[in-house]
């Protein structure tokens, strides 16, 4: 599955390069080191193993240039959980909501979901911003042990319709 979105983004099967060059090389500042693929060696584990990502996670590519990626997870409700990162170096610069919004067209396009769901640590404002900024609203609170603690977490939902 591969499917240019938008005018500059095309968003392909990830490779195993490209997981590779995600997992260890993409590093990002302060509190949101968090998001690193090393923080937790079960992600990681994952996010390395071609047969556990499947076909669920693709490489989003702009010019030509690994700038992020999605995962696309089917769920018997007819909602698809997405995850996504974005490359350290572009993030924090107003290019968020285009590479969401690329995401959001690619999940509707190739899944046709009664709703798109997510989860973000509670602490990543600028994150929620972004995603209410798109659509998303707040469904639950959790909290996940993960990375070698306790944190909590929010869960969002958007919907095709709106």
């Amino acid at each position: 599955m591969k499917q240019k979105v938008g005018e500059h983004y095309l968003l392909k099967k990830m490779s195993q390069r490209e997981a590779e060059e995600i997992a260890y090389n993409w590093h990002y500042p302060g509190e949101y080191s968090f998001y690193d693929m090393e923080a937790d060696e079960e992600d990681l584990a994952e996010f390395l193993d071609a047969e556990r990502r499947a076909d669920d996670y693709f490489a989003v590519e702009k010019d030509g240039q690994l700038m992020g990626f999605f995962s696309f997870r089917e769920r018997q409700s007819g909602k698809v959980e997405m995850g996504l990162g974005m490359k350290p170096e572009w993030t924090g610069m107003g290019k968020g909501l285009a590479f969401l919004q690329s995401g959001l067209h690619f999940a509707c396009s190739n899944y046709q979901p009664t709703a798109i769901t997510l989860s973000v640590a509670a602490f990543n404002k600028r994150a929620i911003k972004l995603y209410e900024k798109a659509g998303f609203v707040e469904t639950d609170t959790f909290k996940q042990n993960t990375n070698g603690g306790s944190y909590n977490f929010v869960s969002m939902e958007w919907h095709p319709d709106q």
